[in-house]
């Protein structure tokens, strides 16, 4: 089917992701359709696959590219030198990072169920590789004697469910800042790995 007049790749493209990721957030994977994304985007359905070869795979690359801007933020991301401020810099990048991207955090969370296996062990994968950064905080601090954790896998699980659980009921209009919020919840993650 030939491109509708007026759309261009560099211009629809992102527009369908934009598209999908609004509508998955707010319907859920299954429940949407290529048809919609279509509509919403203002092409017709069988233009889509200009775009992507599918609706799987539309998931997928959603996923893929929150989780490598989020690994590429914070490869770039002042961290300090000492394991506290790199913790405290880990505990503020993620809220911050999350809280400006609520429709990717959910879509990470609640639709990995709807990857292939193939498409879930990839993102799984970078998930790990997230997850090995706050580790690594964690270990270097019981290195220094300055953390006391018990286990740094299930602190780190435990720390990074935390900080996520934000964006579950933070609002910008709320009684709480952002700033405010990442002091306390700084605050919080100290205190449960301090010595």
């Amino acid at each position: 089917m030939a491109r509708k007049r007026g759309s261009h790749s560099d211009i629809t493209g992102p527009k369908v992701r934009t598209a999908a990721l609004r509508l998955f957030a707010r319907h859920g994977f299954a429940a949407v359709s290529m048809r919609q994304i279509a509509g919403e985007v203002g092409v017709q359905a069988g233009a889509l696959y200009l775009y992507t070869p599918d609706k799987q795979t539309l998931l997928f690359d959603l996923m893929k590219e929150h989780m490598d801007e989020l690994l590429s933020a914070w490869d770039h991301t002042e961290k300090g030198r000492t394991p506290f401020s790199q913790l405290e810099a880990f505990s503020r990048f993620h809220i911050r990072f999350n809280l400006e991207r609520p429709e990717a955090i959910f879509i990470a969370y609640m639709e990995l169920r709807n990857l292939s296996s193939e498409n879930f062990g990839k993102i799984e994968k970078l998930r790990k590789e997230y997850e090995d950064k706050l580790e690594e905080i964690l270990c270097f601090g019981q290195t220094t004697g300055d953390f006391l954790v018990p286990d740094t896998k299930l602190a780190t699980m435990a720390v990074i469910a935390m900080l996520t659980g934000v964006n579950t009921w933070f609002r910008q209009e709320g009684r709480l800042s952002r700033e405010r919020v990442e002091e306390i919840y700084w605050d919080m993650v100290r205190r449960s790995v301090a010595k």
